[in-house]
């Protein structure tokens, strides 16, 4: 079996964005009110919820291990 490497990267967050989360503890719809290089601040459009969290990043790529 061929061995892959998941690349991660942080995601761009502009302010004014609107995401859905799909799982875990942030799972749900947010808007995003504040980005720093090591914080999101995000506002939840139903509950108006505000959280700030540390920046996360997603799978963005998989590839063949070298």
């Amino acid at each position: 079996m061929e061995e892959k490497i998941v690349i991660f990267r942080r995601y761009p967050f502009r302010i004014g964005e609107r995401l859905y989360i799909e799982d875990g503890p942030r799972k749900g719809d947010w808007e995003v009110i504040s980005v720093s290089e090591s914080k999101v601040g995000l506002r939840c459009p139903v509950s108006g919820t505000r959280v700030e969290w540390d920046r996360f990043c997603y799978q963005v790529d998989e590839r063949p291990a070298p």
